[in-house]
Formats: structure tokens, C-alpha cells, sequence
């Protein structure tokens, strides 16, 4: 689909959403609709992007499960043996995998790590996972009267309904001609409401991130495993190792399936 924009109705975008969703299905990526004007509207005008207002964009979710359901079988098949993230690559594999199965659409995908030259991040995906509605995003402004210094830098974080802080937000897929004017625009739920725990998480979030303890102030019905935490708290330079240790587990209990 070249040349001039399609303008969807709600019913044909729901069917878009529904058939990227199914070919994520159980890998643990979840998508969610937003249009490029409700992020353009948020955001400081060196972080435009440049489509039109009501032009679909497609936020990527990683929940829990994505680490056992499409990265463990991902670096199974791979060597993983780059300088590249074997994380970074399973997400590009799976955002590759979408703009293949859609040829029709002239799609764009940008990574949350994505920077310009300038070393300015290409999508802001914090706003984005707000004005979707994925998730909302606690920021110094959301706290009144804050008790941090006015030179504290202090950084905002996501927290999900369903995963609290247990989620990744990957980057976005833009179908640059796809238009959808009747898409509503939905609000994240705010699952921490008080002053004190906005105050408690934006404290654990900029203090004490590594010890996990921000992504638990709310009720969630899925955590990262201890294999994907041992991940993410090795720093990517020493990850070879553990690598080939979870590859060596996945073999052993491959194995194990086809003796038993």
C-alpha cells in the first residue's frame, strides 16, 4: 500500500490490531494502538515525529513471559555471537517479523534505544505507553508539592496495570499510511493514586532501582522469573557467559522432553 493514506474506521483498525496481536501470539509481546498526534501533543517539539495526526502507530509491550516464551527459544537458534544485545536482536527479529507479514503497509519501526546522532532518543516510549494508555507514567509533575530539591533531577517510570513495574516498553511500529480519525483516545489507569506512593516509587525508581523493590508496589498477576532477573541484572558486557549457560539448560531440558 503506496502513495496516498487509508482511512480506516474503528472496526478495520480493530481487525489490524487483532491480526498483529495473533502473530505475537503466546511470545509475550503485547501491542497497543496509539495515533503520532496524541504523542506529538505531549512531547517537546524536538521529539516530533513527523506523520500526520491521526496516523497509527503501534506500541511494543514485553510482559513476563516474553523472556521464556520468545527470547530463551530465540538464542536457542542463534549463535548470539555479535556485538548487538541478543535481547535487542530477539525484539528486532519479532518487529522484522511484523513488517513481513504486512507488506502492504509502509511500517516503520523505532527501538526504545533508537538515537539520533545527537544522541537524542528517536521516541520518547514513556509517553507514548501514557497516550496509548498501556500505562501510565509517573513523573516529578504528577506529585504535589514535592519534597526533592528543585536541582534534583528526579526520572519517571511506567507502572502497568496487570504487571506494575514487571514490563518492558520495546519501541513502536508507525504504519506511516494508515490513518484512523475514529480511534479513541484512552487513559492510562493510575493504579498509584497517593501522594506517598508516587513519592515512595519515583524515591525507589531514581534511588534504588537495581533491588527490583519499585516494580512491586502494586498487585500484579505476572513477575519476571529468576532466569530473566539474572539477566537483566548482568551488565550486557558479562551476559556471553549466562548465555551460554541458559543455552546449555534449554538443550538439557529439550532433551529431557524427547527421553521422558
Amino acid at each position: 500500500m503506496t502513495g496516498k493514506n487509508k482511512i480506516m474506521d474503528i472496526s478495520e483498525l480493530n481487525i489490524l490490531t487483532r491480526s498483529i496481536s495473533k502473530e505475537l501470539e503466546c511470545t509475550g509481546f503485547e501491542v497497543k494502538p496509539f495515533k503520532i498526534g496524541w504523542y506529538n501533543d505531549k512531547v517537546d517539539k524536538r521529539f516530533i515525529l513527523p506523520e500526520t495526526y491521526d496516523t497509527i502507530g503501534y506500541l511494543i509491550i514485553s510482559t513476563p513471559s516474553m523472556f521464556e516464551n520468545a527470547f530463551l527459544p530465540f538464542i536457542s537458534r542463534q549463535e548470539c555471537t555479535g556485538v548487538k544485545d541478543p535481547l535487542d536482536q530477539c525484539v528486532a527479529h519479532y518487529f522484522q517479523q511484523i513488517k513481513q507479514k504486512f507488506p502492504n503497509f509502509d511500517i516503520e519501526s523505532i527501538h526504545d534505544y533508537e538515537l539520533h546522532p545527537n544522541h537524542r532518543p528517536k521516541v520518547l516510549v514513556q509517553t507514548v505507553a501514557h497516550v496509548s494508555g498501556a500505562a501510565y507514567f509517573y513523573q516529578r509533575s504528577d506529585v504535589s508539592e514535592d519534597p526533592w530539591d528543585t536541582k534534583k533531577k528526579m526520572c519517571g517510570v511506567c507502572i502497568h496495570p496487570q504487571y506494575g513495574g514487571w514490563f518492558a516498553l520495546r519501541g513502536v511500529l508507525i504504519f506511516k499510511n494508515i490513518e484512523c480519525p475514529s480511534l479513541i483516545q484512552e487513559n492510562p489507569i493510575d493504579i498509584i493514586s497517593t501522594r506517598e506512593k508516587r513519592i515512595e516509587l519515583l524515591e525507589k525508581f531514581n534511588y534504588c532501582w537495581q533491588d527490583w523493590t519499585y516494580r512491586d508496589l502494586t498487585e500484579t498477576i505476572e513477575k519476571y522469573s529468576e532466569d530473566q532477573k539474572q539477566y537483566f541484572a548482568t551488565l550486557p558486557k558479562d551476559r556471553k557467559e549466562l548465555i551460554l549457560s541458559l543455552k546449555s539448560k534449554i538443550k538439557l531440558q529439550s532433551e529431557e522432553i524427547r527421553g521422558s
